[in-house]
């Protein structure tokens, strides 16, 4: 439920496309924002339960999951995927598949430490769900101009979208799942393994497209945006 739950804004960006594209710009500046919760919810809550672990491990787990996204993300955007953040579509837009596949790799790191989180503390981390949720909503909308620009049908945007909604819940379940097969020390592996990813994920793909329709302000919303989750974090 919480993995479908953070899943719905990629529907989300998805209508805001259909019912008037919002600007490039304004669009990278909700990436900025988006970024910045996301760097928070690492710093605040994934490592730091990650330290439960031996250090070398908990490292060498955190570099695999870096390195894991890095390959996955290589042989998409060789596949046609490398536009699926792009907010104007590119001069050449992806394949539909490829762009398909690219968010999954996005969302899944994103799915499964909500279920790992579930797994470890019995309850949902509201600052992760919140940065999650935020930097979809402007994926949504540059894989639905992308996928567009490609040709693509709003029925079958919409039916891509939902498909990923439930792949984000079973992902999502999967992280509960293995974290409940395993002990404490295991899940927390388990957790800087999909923080290494989320981490590649936002230098690679989403905080250049947000520097690049944002402008400059960019810098200070994502400051923002790693304030507002780091708050929530506080808070809870």
């Amino acid at each position: 439920m919480w993995g479908a739950l953070a899943a719905v804004a990629l529907l989300i960006g998805a209508a805001v496309v259909f019912l008037h594209k919002p600007s490039e710009r304004i669009t990278g500046m909700v990436m900025g924002f988006g970024s910045g919760t996301l760097i928070s919810a690492i710093a605040y809550e994934l490592i730091p339960d990650s330290t439960l672990g031996k250090g070398a491990g908990m490292a060498l787990a955190f570099l695999i999951g870096a390195l894991t996204f890095f390959v996955g993300n290589w042989l998409i955007e060789r596949s046609g995927g490398a536009n699926r953040k792009d907010l104007t579509g590119g001069e050449e837009s992806g394949a539909g598949m490829a762009i398909f596949l690219g968010t999954l790799l996005d969302g899944v790191p994103e799915s499964m430490i909500l279920g790992i989180g579930l797994g470890l503390g019995g309850s949902v981390s509201i600052a992760f769900l919140f940065a999650v949720f935020i930097s979809n909503i402007p994926e949504g909308i540059a894989g639905t101009v992308s996928l567009q620009t490609e040709g693509h049908s709003r029925r079958n945007i919409i039916l891509m979208w939902s498909s990923l909604l439930i792949a984000a819940a079973i992902a999502a379940g999967l992280g509960y799942f293995l974290t409940k097969q395993t002990n404490v020390i295991e899940g927390v592996y388990l957790q800087a393994f999909a923080a290494g990813a989320m981490l590649t994920m936002l230098a690679d793909t989403m905080m250049p497209e947000a520097f690049k329709h944002g402008g400059k302000i960019v810098g200070l919303l994502t400051v923002l945006g790693f304030l507002v989750a780091a708050i929530l974090s506080v808070l809870e």
